[in-house]
């Protein structure tokens, strides 16, 4: 038994250990961010703990205040903010549609080509998407569409390739006797889709969705290529760079906007963490 509780303590302080690397980057980025002055912030050695009379949130005020457009002097986080739901809304909602039918299509139907299809959808989650994006933009520009979100919008409407997988898998696990059983009782393909499909993967669905959020809410490079030339059009990460870039010796405010860019993930996965977990489980099964 001695042996078994020693084994186990083992085990908990390398988790222990582990959970503090990953914490000990956000502990810094709360403390720097209430710090009371930027001297404070960059005092070296680092202040892990400060005292309550150099403690202030005016950083905050700033991040809304003094990071602001040159044309319309609107809060840059807040137009980044906006900018982002705009994209990420239609993306997520409709590219999560578009994902679901295809791997309902490909788990459960018959048809000429599945296989080959299938393979090439595989073969393209293999191409780095950094290699289409110089092709990509020169399309987009002969087609008079950058400086828009159309680029970052609607081909991600389409869904995804990795979306179609893992949910293809979770679908693959829901019995075909109970579709045989729907399309007895007269249901068609999307009366099957929305009424057995749909519930039945809801956890691989949310899954997905909180990586497809992710992925659209970090994404910089698509949004600098596309819309660095208008203030206006700025989504989350480029206004958050201009924290890093513009701010120069305002440490507290940089830790400020990334602390609040950081929150509405924080929340969806908190709020989420259930299905989200389950939803990793489902799509991890065999077929």
């Amino acid at each position: 038994m001695s042996k078994k509780i020693i084994n186990k303590t083992i085990l908990y302080l390398i988790l222990i250990g582990f959970s503090l690397i990953y914490l000990i980057p956000f502990w810094m980025v709360i403390v720097t961010s209430i710090k009371a002055n930027n001297a404070l912030a960059t005092a070296n050695p680092f202040v892990w703990f400060p005292n309550l009379n150099q403690i202030n949130f005016t950083a905050f005020k700033r991040v809304f205040t003094t990071f602001t457009s040159s044309n319309t002097h609107q809060s840059l986080i807040l137009i980044g903010i906006k900018n982002t739901l705009i994209i990420l809304v239609p993306v997520i909602l409709v590219g999560m549609f578009s994902s679901s039918v295809s791997a309902y299509a490909y788990a459960k139907l018959r048809f000429k080509g599945k296989k080959i299809l299938f393979g090439t959808l595989i073969f393209s989650m293999m191409i780095p998407g950094i290699i289409l994006m110089i092709p990509s933009y020169f399309i987009y520009d002969n087609l008079g569409l950058t400086n828009s979100f159309f680029p970052l919008i609607v081909p991600a409407m389409f869904g995804s390739a990795t979306g179609v997988f893992f949910l293809r898998q979770s679908i693959n696990a829901i019995p075909n006797e109970m579709l045989d059983a729907a399309r007895i009782d007269g249901l068609g393909f999307f009366q099957i889709y929305y009424k057995i499909i749909l519930p039945l993967s809801k956890p691989a669905l949310i899954a997905q969705a909180i990586l497809g959020i992710i992925a659209v809410y970090n994404d910089y490079l698509g949004p600098l290529l596309y819309l660095a030339n208008d203030e206006s059009k700025y989504t989350l990460q480029i206004a958050l760079s201009f924290f890093a870039t513009g701010s120069g010796s305002d440490l507290p405010a940089t830790m400020a906007g990334s602390l609040i860019s950081m929150l509405p993930l924080f929340v969806i996965y908190f709020c989420l963490q259930k299905y989200f977990i389950s939803g990793i489980t489902m799509s991890g099964m065999k077929d």
